[in-house]
């Protein structure tokens, strides 16, 4: 029977979340003048938490505030690959580079599933050696011009299990004929963690670990 091992990304294999530090990355290689708009990120995130815009809202908002409306994939390679090389060598679990390690000596494939954006989360998966990539993806328009607007779902929470079923029958792998490990350290996870054959809560946010306990599934430290 063949075995996936699917790993969410920011806090999990990473150690900080990912997508408000890329945008700044971006911002001060293409623009710097736009980190000044830095400032009205807290504002965004003050809408977020009193629920006034959604999480897909927050990230567009933020992504026109430091990146522009729109910004050509050329223009932001070699930020995307600039960060994808500080992530590796610096914001890596030594224990996710293990497990990583052990699931591909076991023949297991390797899926990356992230509520980070695809156009930026590829190729910090492509240095960690993944084989595939679920992600949040955004609109793109002619000339390969990613726009500040998700396409889809945002895939976070009980939409990361429809993405991942949706790519899993794109790939013709019937549930049944695999057994699927899935790592993650936010609750937030929690429909593919229960999904899964085998779960596992890593540096588990309070909820999750809370959640495990009560579930059994298994709780590891990747942080040394």
């Amino acid at each position: 029977m063949r075995e996936l091992a699917i790993y969410d990304m920011d806090r999990t294999v990473t150690r900080t979340g990912t997508y408000t530090p890329f945008l700044i990355h971006a911002a001060k290689m293409l623009a710097p003048w736009r980190l000044a708009l830095a400032a009205l990120v807290p504002f965004t995130m003050g809408a977020y938490a009193c629920k006034l815009i959604d999480r897909r809202r927050l990230k567009e908002w933020n992504q026109r505030l430091l990146l522009g409306g729109a910004v050509s994939r050329a223009r932001l390679k070699p930020a995307v690959d600039a960060f994808a090389e500080l992530i590796y060598k610096t914001n890596v679990h030594p224990g996710a580079l293990r497990q990583i390690a052990e699931d591909r000596a076991a023949g297991r494939r390797l899926v990356l599933a992230t509520a980070s954006y695809r156009f930026y989360v590829e190729a910090i998966a492509e240095k960690l050696g993944f084989d595939d990539v679920i992600a949040t993806g955004s609109i793109t328009g002619l000339d390969d011009i990613i726009h500040a607007r998700i396409d889809g779902d945002n895939n976070y929470g009980p939409a990361k299990l429809r993405l991942i079923e949706a790519w899993m029958e794109k790939q013709g792998i019937k549930r049944e004929e695999v057994t699927i490990r899935f790592y993650s350290d936010h609750v937030s996870d929690w429909p593919a963690l229960e999904w899964a054959d085998t779960a596992i809560a890593v540096n588990p946010s309070k909820g999750l670990r809370k959640m495990a306990q009560k579930r059994g599934w298994q709780i590891v430290d990747w942080g040394f």
